[in-house]
């Protein structure tokens, strides 16, 4: 299976779904290759035939991407190291779950979530503490019973009942035998990642943004918060009280426009506005839905109020 067979796979699950999916990112380098949305899902997905090819600074832009414009991380793909993929397991990447293609359909076509994590030193299973703490009671067996019918220590056995550790497979499957009762716990991909993400926080540089003309220090000076991106199709994410732009910065030309149109897609996608910033003349005020502003216009804004009252003006003449 190739690249462009999973990508094409994996559009059909989301549109299965009822997502909105945006233009495929053919850009280098891209640390997503789609943009999905249903409802207040945002999905920004990387899609790797070996998902060991994800690397450190890629997936901190995807989830500095999903924290800022309010949308989560997935990496979908085949295989890792010398073995496929197996269904209904997630696989975790510099916290960014992993799956493949038919966990990603089951997850969101079949609302069926996926059981089983992966991690060093095997496949594991979340289990339901409270559950087995009252089967085992309800069968008057003693920690040390179930310890010894498992071989493993009575603290092992606690732990599970606090929820404070998983089991493996066997194990798991081992006591849903001996108490007859359905102990797993499905996993939430989506929240999972949204706790990944809440314990490990994006900390943004507030120093200055240097490019050629310091368009970004402008943005910044004029009210915004700014996100710099290196392998996004935008240059930063721009953001005040009332609005989120993706923010482009160039000389007017034709990889320029490419970029605004994949632009333009992402933010209808994501809700935002998509804004690019032009060292030179312009040709044509918007590109699909993207604004074209020459960067001595924006020299003569004050505010942020008279930007929004710009890129109205532009939106409105195309």
């Amino acid at each position: 299976m190739t690249k462009d067979i999973l990508i094409h796979q994996i559009v059909d699950v989301l549109r299965h779904a009822n997502f909105i999916v945006s233009k495929r990112c053919n850009i280098r380098p891209r640390s997503f290759d789609l943009a999905a949305r249903k409802d207040d899902i945002l999905l920004f997905c990387k899609v790797l035939y070996n998902i060991d090819g994800l690397n450190e600074e890629t997936a901190r832009e995807m989830k500095a991407l999903a924290k800022y414009l309010g949308g989560s991380a997935i990496l979908v793909g085949a295989k890792t190291r010398d073995q496929m993929l197996e269904d209904s397991v997630v696989y975790m990447r510099y916290d960014i779950p992993a799956v493949n293609i038919q966990t990603l359909y089951d997850y969101f076509v079949e609302n069926v979530p996926p059981l089983v994590s992966a991690a060093p030193g095997g496949l594991y299973v979340s289990i339901d503490g409270d559950v087995l703490r009252e089967a085992r009671t309800r069968q008057s067996m003693s920690l040390g019973t179930l310890a010894s019918e498992l071989g493993v220590s009575r603290r092992t056995i606690s732990k599970y009942e606090e929820g404070g550790m998983d089991a493996s497979i066997d194990i798991v499957l081992h006591l849903e035998e001996l108490l007859d009762v359905a102990l797993a716990k499905s996993i939430d991909i989506l929240q999972a990642f949204e706790k990944r993400l809440r314990e490990t926080p994006i900390q943004i540089d507030e120093k200055k943004y240097p490019d050629d003309d310091n368009v970004l220090n402008i943005l910044h000076s004029l009210g915004y918060q700014i996100v710099s991106t290196s392998q996004a199709p935008f240059k930063a994410i721009s953001k005040d009280n009332h609005d989120t732009m993706l923010t482009g910065v160039s000389t007017y030309s034709n990889a320029m426009i490419k970029r605004a149109d994949l632009m333009s897609s992402i933010s209808t996608v994501a809700h935002t506005r998509s804004v690019y910033i032009i060292k030179g003349s312009i040709k044509s005020n918007t590109v699909e839905n993207t604004v074209l502003i020459e960067k001595r216009e924006l020299d003569r804004l004050s505010g942020p109020e008279e930007l929004v009252n710009l890129i109205e003006e532009k939106t409105k003449c195309k």
